[in-house]
């Protein structure tokens, strides 16, 4: 019987198909991908992503963390929690996720930080996702102040669209390679403060 250029190609597809591609066969196919997708370490930001991402850059690893919580009868309640930061979009944003549970187990907050920089505008877009309530909540908006640096600390005001206070103070501080600690207060009219949750976060192994 005489094999046709045609027959001789459909078989090769077959013998692909049940065998996997080799790695002859992925070089061959390479040209044929209509977008290539560049693979991002989780710890490396993009070196064309603004330098100023890397500000919120000690975030990416995983942390372990005790969140002490002021309880309405003024006492405090110390809760578990973890966090976990990765740069993601090759390397031009930064997500990082948060969870904590209560003394029983269960998970009483889960959601993620999304962070980015314009760098035309020299503004910080920052989004925290209520995973348990599927609402997204600005942070750091302009007209609140935006996100300031203070030394070693990073600010920024939170309009709170369903607790019981209107706005929530967030503070970064006593940053280093293996700890820092998230410091929240809140307040009604953005002039008397008063603080209401501490987190201490420590680097744990991967």
């Amino acid at each position: 019987m005489m094999w046709t250029h045609e027959l001789v190609a459909v078989l090769l597809v077959a013998l692909l198909l049940l065998i996997g591609p080799t790695r002859a066969t992925e070089a061959a196919l390479e040209g044929t991908r209509p977008m290539d997708h560049v693979e991002q370490e989780i710890r490396k930001p993009n070196p064309n992503a603004p330098a100023a991402l890397s500000r919120f850059a000690f975030l990416i690893g995983n942390w372990r963390c005790e969140a002490r919580v002021r309880l309405a009868n003024g006492e405090w309640q110390t809760l578990q929690a973890t966090w976990l930061g990765r740069f993601i979009l090759d390397g031009y944003a930064i997500a990082d996720e948060y969870r904590m549970t209560a003394s029983s187990g269960e998970l009483i907050v889960l959601g993620m930080n999304l962070r980015t920089y314009d760098t035309t505008k020299q503004t910080w877009n920052m989004k925290w996702l209520n995973a348990l309530a599927g609402t997204w909540v600005d942070l750091g908006a302009g007209e609140l102040g935006g996100v300031r640096f203070d030394g070693q600390s990073i600010i920024y005001t939170i309009r709170e669209p369903v607790a019981a206070h209107a706005y929530t103070r967030a503070t970064y501080t006593n940053i280093s390679e293996k700890h820092f600690t998230w410091r929240g207060e809140k307040s009604d009219d953005g002039e008397a403060w008063s603080e209401f949750m501490v987190i201490e976060a420590y680097r744990t192994k991967e």
